[in-house]
């Protein structure tokens, strides 16, 4: 999920109500606040902490909730694994803590100390471009004889890897989840064996995601060639527009913004879409059925 924003240190509080009611409308089976997406690396604690108690007082209960907790300071991790076991997190997400690169000894003790701590169930988050450090299989493997440690979003966009971490998933007795993160990838990752997807289109377009995700638990190949092609045009048409990376969570926030749900400020260094780019993004949503173009 996003974190829509009215300006850098302040939550688009009404937006939030309306963004979390879109998503749960659309189907979806939980949502994941304060991740790479919602730009959590770049709020503020202060504004971190007012995101969990608000998504959790609109979620209701509704779907799980979980909340990324990743952060460069152990403590603070810790502090907000609270505030969400208090708010009513069904868990919490961590990638390993970037600037400082770990060594895989190093994150497996962090994860021991880090588990121990923790009020709440644990997803582990492989997410390599943003963190300098992948979360190895030796490391998933310690990790898995935690109990506390439930699963683990593989953002690296590694196929091989992710297999690997689906045949380790199948050692745990109990239920550990695979979750991919690249939203292109998930058809072929479930039928592959993982658990679902964790997608930044579902924002804008969460039954779409939530179809395909269907269509691939039941195997039904037409169907997922259908909605695959569906979802390749919304990514090719909303992440593109911008000249940099982070034209993706901009293309996401615009498209939210134009379509009545959201503020779209951004957490600094960014700064939202302007024209001529919006226009751009107007133009994609209509094309995309998901505008009416008199709006």
């Amino acid at each position: 999920m996003i974190t829509p924003l009215r300006d850098r240190d302040t939550l688009d509080v009404e937006g939030l109500q309306r963004l979390v009611e879109h998503l749960i409308a659309g189907g979806v089976h939980g949502i994941f606040a304060l991740g790479t997406t919602g730009e959590a690396p770049s709020l503020s604690h202060r504004l971190r902490q007012e995101v969990v108690r608000a998504t959790l007082d609109f979620a209701r209960r509704r779907v799980p909730v979980l909340v990324g907790i990743t952060d460069t300071s152990f403590t603070e991790s810790v502090e907000l694994a609270n505030l969400c076991a208090t708010a009513g997190a069904a868990g919490v997400v961590t990638a390993p803590p970037y600037y400082f690169p770990a060594g895989q000894p190093e994150l497996c003790e962090y994860l021991d100390d880090l588990a121990a701590e923790l009020p709440l169930p644990l997803f582990l988050y492989n997410m390599p471009a943003m963190t300098k450090v992948s979360i190895e299989l030796s490391t998933v493997q310690h990790a898995m004889r935690n109990p506390k440690v439930i699963g683990i979003k593989d953002s690296s966009g590694d196929m091989i890897h992710l297999h690997r971490l689906v045949e380790l998933s199948r050692q745990r007795p109990d239920n550990w989840s695979v979750l991919i993160g690249p939203e292109e990838l998930t058809a072929e990752a479930v039928l592959l064996g993982a658990h679902g997807g964790v997608n930044g289109g579902a924002n804008v377009h969460p039954r779409l995601y939530v179809q395909l995700y269907k269509a691939a638990t039941a195997g039904d190949l037409p169907r997922i060639r259908e909605l695959q092609r569906q979802v390749l045009d919304l990514a090719g048409q909303l992440y593109t527009v911008g000249r940099h990376r982070s034209s993706l969570i901009k293309g996401v926030k615009c498209a939210l913004n134009l379509l009545g749900i959201c503020q779209d400020g951004m957490a600094e260094p960014f700064r939202s879409f302007r024209e001529p780019e919006r226009g751009i993004v107007r133009e994609r949503l209509v094309r995309l059925g998901l505008l009416n173009p008199k709006a």
